[in-house]
């Protein structure tokens, strides 16, 4: 098929990506028009190869490891070569999570571009980084995303993970702007397309768990917390000290992602073996059944 959307995933993030499908396909009235491709973490040998190796991040060196909460994340540039460098392609986070019908993004007019996406918020987004967590893609005019080759340059210490996920090493001309409603970060409303729940310590299906996720550092000088955080890694590992995931401040979003899994259970998408299961595995809050059976249905 021409068109596909691809969900990054891993086993920590399994059950969002399974939702996020489920969204894309209830919320679009041309299901028959495009694929949905789940892109496993442990489907991708490149991955598996540098498991313990040195990379370069935002100008350190960081241990590349499965286990980290968004190890799938340079996965975002695979897609052209899944595609055979044709049609078109759009690349989501598995906290994802469709309202509208993503076929408005697969088939929009890109104006001559290679790549759509919004820019970062924050700082991030001040220094100029783009969000490559929702892209539309046009596969033919990106024959030069090399993923193993790209992959592996960072290992080499030739390619900044930070960098190339922020689309610095892409001429800007080659790249336009969608409206943030494609990629509405922990904001929904009337108008959102896609509901990104980006503050990884809110994620609503993680409340209460342990944080498994490493916090960003760099080598900047301001503000202080870059250095508080290399010091508490360097001296309680990645994940001391960073307590537990917190509830989510908008019930309504609480309230639509599991109502999207109350939908997948009634349709048998997800099973509530498979919930205990990620509920086991600290991948799912262990309440998620009683919050299961308060949560509204969604309007049809």
């Amino acid at each position: 098929m021409d068109y596909c959307v691809f969900i990054q995933a891993n086993h920590k993030q399994m059950l969002g990506a399974i939702v996020a499908e489920y969204a894309l396909r209830r919320n679009s009235r041309n299901n028959d028009k495009f694929d949905v491709r789940i892109m496993r973490y442990e489907d991708i040998p490149v991955f598996r190869e540098h498991e313990g190796d040195v990379f370069l991040r935002d100008g350190g060196k960081r241990v590349w490891v499965r286990n980290d909460l968004q190890s799938f994340t340079p996965s975002r540039f695979l897609p052209p070569q899944l595609m055979g460098y044709s049609g078109r392609a759009a690349v989501i986070d598995p906290d994802v999570f469709a309202l509208g019908d993503v076929w408005e993004l697969l088939s929009r007019d890109m104006h001559g571009k290679a790549i759509m996406c919004r820019p970062k918020s924050g700082n991030k987004g001040k220094r100029g980084c783009l969000a490559t967590s929702v892209m539309l893609l046009d596969c033919a005019r990106l024959p030069h995303w090399k993923f193993a080759e790209q992959f592996n340059a960072m290992f080499e210490f030739k390619r900044d993970y930070m960098k190339w996920v922020c689309l610095k090493y892409e001429d800007p001309e080659t790249i336009g702007l969608f409206e943030n409603k494609w990629n509405d970060f922990d904001h929904l409303t009337d108008q959102t397309k896609m509901l990104h729940t980006t503050k990884r310590k809110h994620q609503p299906w993680k409340t209460g768990l342990p944080v498994d996720y490493r916090p960003a550092d760099s080598f900047r000088l301001f503000p202080p917390r870059h250095w508080l955080r290399r010091t508490r890694r360097a001296l309680f590992g990645d994940y001391g000290l960073l307590g537990t995931y917190g509830k989510h401040p908008d019930s309504n979003q609480e309230n639509f992602f599991f109502g999207l899994v109350q939908e997948c259970l009634e349709q048998g998408v997800i099973t509530e073996a498979q919930l205990r299961d990620e509920m086991r595995w600290n991948h799912l809050r262990h309440d998620a059944l009683e919050v299961l059976e308060r949560t509204p249905p969604l309007a049809a």
